[in-house]
């Protein structure tokens, strides 16, 4: 059942899990936009292989890139996707009935994350997050790399979960963790923020804090241990990049 729907997606080498992410969707929507930043895999021909319109641009930063892919579309209604993700039944028939029979301008889904071998129930889930959106009243806002999908009206949840195939292991995990936390660090030095000593002790421990006891991350095992340990690392490692910037600012003074 084609739907008046476009799936909006950016890529960069995503051959592992694009075909997942097109295969959960070809049956209802009726366009696929593609943004890609120059894969050097099979990403492309893959995605033109299910029908998707494919465009390469240089990046721009994740919210600059989801608001090219965004503005290609041409059907009133967007579904925002990463590559790594994908659409179980049960929220693949939320979003028929939603589109077929729509009471807000918006949508949240459910993400739930596969994390080294299991189904995380806790440390990061549930996860809500606005997918659906009427396109014209739908933009990316947010702070590289934490993009934002935000629409001019109101918005409802829908039942099924949005499957998140995120990292290949515990080594891909925290290489990603390093990049975010110097693209976030870039990011809040941007917009004048500082590190000290408070920020560096209190932020990493309560990152920890929240995903392993407030999330009851302690009930995923090992699994929830390492999430809880990442966000604490990444938190640390952020606020520590932040210091150094601005103490080499200062030194060279």
């Amino acid at each position: 059942m084609k739907l008046p729907l476009s799936v909006s997606i950016i890529s960069f080498n995503e051959e592992s899990n694009i075909e997942r992410c097109l295969k959960s969707i070809k049956d209802i929507a009726n366009e696929i936009i593609v943004v890609d930043s120059h894969s050097t895999d099979n990403t492309r021909e893959i995605a033109r292989q299910f029908g998707a319109k494919v465009y390469e641009e240089d990046w721009k930063g994740h919210v600059a890139q989801k608001n090219s892919a965004l503005e290609k579309c041409s059907n009133p209604w967007v579904l925002a996707l990463d590559c790594d993700e994908a659409l179980s039944e049960e929220l693949k028939r939320s979003i028929i009935n939603a589109i077929t029979n729509p009471d807000c301008d918006g949508y949240a889904v459910n993400r739930k994350t596969f994390y080294v071998g299991k189904w995380i129930n806790h440390a990061w889930y549930p996860d809500w997050k606005l997918r659906l959106v009427k396109k014209e009243k739908a933009r990316w806002v947010g702070t590289d790399p934490h993009d934002r999908l935000v629409v001019d009206g109101r918005i409802k949840k829908l039942s099924g979960d949005l499957y998140h195939y995120s990292y290949k292991d515990v080594t891909d995990h925290f290489k990603r963790v390093i990049t975010y936390a110097v693209i976030s660090a870039d990011a809040y030095i941007k917009e004048g923020r500082k590190a000290g000593i408070i920020e560096l002790l209190f932020n990493p421990f309560y990152g920890f804090f929240k995903h392993y006891f407030l999330k009851m991350g302690f009930l995923d095992g090992i699994q929830g241990l390492i999430i809880s340990m990442s966000n604490f690392f990444y938190t640390f490692l952020k606020y520590a990049l932040i210091w150094e910037k601005k103490n080499r600012e200062k030194i060279s003074k």
